[in-house]
């Protein structure tokens, strides 16, 4: 069916996406939270640093010989501070810093608490009733970048994982799904005429009652096809003995009857008569086209059956002009039932003789890959009709609309191609040709082809 879906790539990419998705806001909210616990901790530093630091520094700053002696402390081996200080008094005054810090990156009297600059998270703390102060300057771009690859650490696995994650659900979909796709392939296999219940599948419980259904459906169609055929054969016997008896009759009362007017009216009579014998075939052949099994368990060859049908025009005035182009070995083996491959043949010849040029010939032709190609002579058809002809008592207009016919034998070939899953092709003026008609069927279930052809200008 166009458009369609595999339920088992819809089911393996969409948790593959919404295992990855949940573990992708997972991820993102684990860094949030790591983020504000490397904040605290950060922060704790900071505040820890800071009462260690001032202790020293008061008593350093006291037992200065000089007060009021700004002092940097010297740097042991070189090295990025993260931590940067400045001892103050309550006026601002620098009484001793680190060795790298940048004293505009704080304010210009001390504040104690924390604080966050553009660039800095700040930390100030104070001792001696006040009187000396301590902050402590941490880069905010060093917490970021620590929160980054915090976050980085927790994505990084996702690269592995949601390969890993993919073959894991789509193996175990597909294993889940074993059933059903067993069940899928019983039912592509098996041909278009084969009714007969699907073999039983341990099938999960929401799709059991649908393979109930389907056999229960079939066997409801297996048994409508069954009682049509019956029906058919049924309304073939009884239609065709009073018809026959009829005939006999009246061909019996030509013989009787004087000659006179009567004669004329016994002619018109015989040929209603078996007017309305091949209208009732017809019917019937387009009952059995269209009420299906038309392909058989077993293949057959589709060259003897054409040549039998062709045999059967041997003693009809227009028989002289078959042609017949059939593989000259082997054999061309077909799915389509018998009786529908010599329905379909007729049709396609009966209606090639009736409406085609008289002085032509007609040419029927079986390919080793099993198309069956019926062609004649005369007019073209043209191609607004061309469509129509398949249509039910459909007739071209033209010269030859007159000969007598129902109008029914390109339709029934139409509903043996349709049923038996090909198409019928039409094509006028006929392929290589200036001139002419040409009906095309392939034929369905071919096996192997052979590649000889012969023509055979008669059946003999």
């Amino acid at each position: 069916m166009s458009g369609s879906t595999s339920l088992q790539r819809r089911l393996g990419l969409g948790l593959t996406l919404g295992v990855s998705l949940l573990w992708l806001l997972a991820t993102l909210a684990s860094g949030v939270v790591v983020s504000n616990e490397l904040d605290a901790a950060f922060d704790s530093a900071m505040e820890e640093t800071a009462q260690r630091i001032l202790p020293l520094a008061v008593t350093e700053i006291v037992n200065r010989e000089l007060p009021g002696l700004s002092q940097q402390i010297a740097m042991l081996r070189p090295h990025t501070e993260m931590l940067s200080y400045l001892v103050r008094d309550a006026s601002g005054t620098v009484l001793l810093q680190s060795h790298d810090v940048n004293p505009a990156l704080f304010a210009a009297r001390p504040v104690t608490g924390f604080r966050t600059s553009d660039s800095h998270r700040i930390y100030g703390e104070a001792a001696v009733s006040n009187t000396i102060f301590i902050e402590v300057a941490e880069p905010l771009a060093h917490r970021q970048e620590t929160a980054r690859q915090a976050v980085m650490a927790l994505l990084a696995p996702l690269l592995l994982l949601i390969p890993l994650s993919l073959a894991g659900i789509w193996l175990w979909v597909r294993s889940s799904l074993r059933p059903v796709l067993a069940y899928k392939t019983a039912i592509e296999t098996r041909g278009a005429g084969d009714l007969s219940p699907v073999t039983q599948i341990a099938l999960p419980e929401e799709i059991e009652p649908v393979a109930q259904a389907v056999d229960q459906l079939m066997e409801r169609l297996r048994r409508a096809l069954e009682s049509e055929r019956s029906f058919t054969a049924n309304s073939a016997h009884e239609l065709r003995t009073p018809l026959a008896a009829a005939l006999a009759q009246v061909q019996r009362l030509r013989q009787e009857a004087p000659e006179t007017q009567w004669q004329q009216r016994i002619d018109h009579i015989e040929a209603l008569l078996q007017r309305l014998a091949r209208l009732s075939e017809k019917l019937m052949q387009l009952a059995k086209a269209e009420g299906g099994a038309l392909l058989a368990t077993e293949p057959h060859n589709a060259v003897a059956v054409i040549r039998l049908v062709a045999s059967e025009f041997r003693h009809d005035p227009a028989g002289w002009r078959l042609q017949l182009e059939l593989p000259q070995t082997g054999a061309v083996m077909t799915t389509l039932d018998m009786d529908a491959v010599a329905i379909l043949v007729r049709n396609l010849i009966e209606n090639a003789l009736k409406y085609g040029d008289e002085t032509q010939p007609v040419r029927v032709s079986l390919s080793s890959e099993g198309r069956v190609r019926v062609s004649n002579g005369g007019p073209p058809v043209p191609a607004d009709q061309l469509a129509g002809l398949t249509a039910r008592f459909a007739r071209a207009a033209g010269a030859h609309v007159s000969r007598p016919g129902a109008g029914l034998g390109l339709a029934i070939v139409d509903a043996i191609a349709s049923g038996a899953g090909t198409r019928l092709v039409l094509s006028s003026p006929a392929p290589g040709q200036s001139d002419g008609f040409a009906a095309e069927v392939m034929l369905p279930g071919i096996m192997p082809p052979t590649d000889a052809r012969q023509s055979v200008p008669w059946i003999t």
